[in-house]
């Protein structure tokens, strides 16, 4: 048996529910991993020992009266600290909000506690989750737990990293082009990224907010949904929120898989690492063993993402951090001496140069003059993104790419940020679309770095790509591979 912080959330539920473990002994188990491993990882901004302990205690005690609260009951789960916790840290990994505390629990922390779930530390990301790489914290790079000198991807690259070194039994982070699928890619962990809406956004610091979404880390895809139907559904809090069915994932993983598989033709050409292309071709090939039909297909306007991409968070994101002004909350510069004084350098001290970048750039395009040349037209090519996906999806029933062209790459090889936004190549039309999406291990390198196969699903079609992504687990031992910390 794996040692007790490298179990899953149904192994360990199990054995709580049998009363060989108790909810505070695994709340132990993992502050002491964390306590060996973080000086070298750096996946938390923050983490409150004693609060985790009297959660686990409270856990132990419904157990002890009949009262659990299903199988994420005394299961310690990390939050990326982009997700408010009521009384906790709430720093974006920036110095804008380097002293915030939040005064009030996001959707999915509310719905995490009351399935009894152990809310355990705030962790790193890239700041307002802008970046690949989880180099962009204010607070310092996370490292991959695989190789130390290399990063975990990004912008949730601490949640990945946290699970990644045994110092979480599971996480959550946010995904606006990527940050979820890329770092569980580059740290060997299944990662899923919701349809747009079927959770809630309601105490997410806000990025992109029509790309924006939370979703589940996992060592197994057994164990991402059992987190995906704890914080799924409609809330009223949220006005993007959809009021979608949610079934048991779990239960429906024991259900038939998608046989009508596709291969977009534009996700398999120059810049894909041959090592990555080779273990996703492999990947295929288990499926048509399997007697699945894989086709080609063509989403001919992939070559636009980017482009469109990067118009319309950008976008977003000047508006949405517009609300940072040195007033309000937040940072709030000693330097200045009037308002305009206050506003200006409030911002240049707090933000980093990655969150200038993108707000400049968001600045511009937003701008008179460039508003119909620039974010009009993405928004139209954004429509065309998505009836792509959908007119493929009238051929085959769930899609097989890459997650990122690149394993793991080491700390400051790509300073350059075209360079770095690149990586989001396969990953970034999920998200102008709308649509679900996970990544699964599916192999190694000869460096011993994970790979990630990407399976992008029809919209509310969860249980069919878990279903999906489950079938090739159960047929590898990929996910259950940990690195030797």
């Amino acid at each position: 048996m794996a040692a007790l912080h490298f179990q899953t959330i149904a192994e360990l539920s199990a054995r709580l529910e049998r009363r060989e473990l108790s909810a505070v002994e695994l709340m132990q188990a993992l502050i002491a991993r964390t306590q060996a491993v973080e000086p070298r990882v750096h996946a938390f901004n923050s983490r409150d020992e004693a609060d985790a302990l009297a959660q686990a205690a409270a856990s132990d005690a419904r157990r002890a009266a009949g009262q659990a609260r299903g199988p994420l009951d005394g299961i310690p789960i990390g939050l990326k600290d982009v997700i408010a916790v009521r009384d906790q840290p709430l720093t974006a990994s920036s110095q804008m909000l380097q002293n915030f505390v939040s005064p009030y629990d996001a959707t999915v922390t509310r719905r995490l506690k009351d399935a009894g779930a152990v809310l355990w530390g705030r962790l790193s990301c890239d700041e307002f989750a802008m970046g690949s790489s989880n180099e962009n914290s204010a607070f310092g790079p996370v490292a991959n737990p695989w190789d130390l000198a290399r990063v975990p991807g990004g912008s949730s690259g601490g949640s990945a990293a946290a699970l990644a070194a045994g110092e979480a039994i599971a996480t959550l982070g946010s995904d606006t082009g990527g940050s979820i699928r890329q770092p569980a890619a580059l740290c060997g962990l299944v990662g899923l990224k919701p349809t747009y809406g079927l959770v809630s956004r309601y105490g997410l610091v806000a990025y992109a907010s029509s790309l924006d979404q939370i979703g589940p880390f996992g060592r197994t895809t057994e164990d991402v949904a059992l987190v995906l139907r704890a914080i799924a559904g409609h809330d009223p809090l949220d006005s993007t929120s959809f009021k979608a069915e949610v079934p048991d994932y779990r239960t429906a993983l024991a259900g038939p898989a998608p046989r009508r598989l596709g291969l977009p033709k534009e996700y398999f050409g120059a810049g894909l690492d041959p090592e990555i292309g080779a273990a996703v071709e492999a990947a295929v090939k288990f499926y048509r063993d399997r007697g699945c039909e894989v086709k080609e297909v063509s989403l001919p306007h992939t070559r636009y993402c980017l482009d469109a991409y990067y118009v319309i968070a950008t976008a977003e994101a000047s508006s949405n951090l517009a609300r940072f002004d040195g007033v309000r909350y937040g940072h709030r510069s000693k330097a200045a001496t009037d308002a305009i004084d206050l506003y200006a350098k409030s911002r240049a001290e707090g933000f980093g140069a990655e969150v200038k970048r993108r707000i400049i750039l968001g600045t511009y395009v937003l701008s008179s003059g460039y508003y119909d040349a620039y974010y009009l037209r993405a928004q139209k090519v954004r429509t065309l993104i998505r009836r792509d996906f959908l007119q493929a999806f009238q051929e085959v029933d769930a899609l097989l790419t890459p997650t990122s062209p690149v394993p793991a790459f080491k700390r400051g090889e790509k300073a350059d940020p075209l360079a770095m936004y690149l990586l989001d190549v396969y990953t970034i039309g999920v998200n102008l679309a709308g649509l679900p999406a996970a990544s699964v291990p599916c192999g190694f390198t000869r460096a011993g770095l994970p790979v990630g196969l990407q399976l992008i699903g029809q919209p509310f079609k969860e249980a069919d790509l878990l279903t999906l992504a489950h079938t090739y687990e159960q047929a590898h031992d990929w996910s259950r591979k940990t690195p030797n910390l």
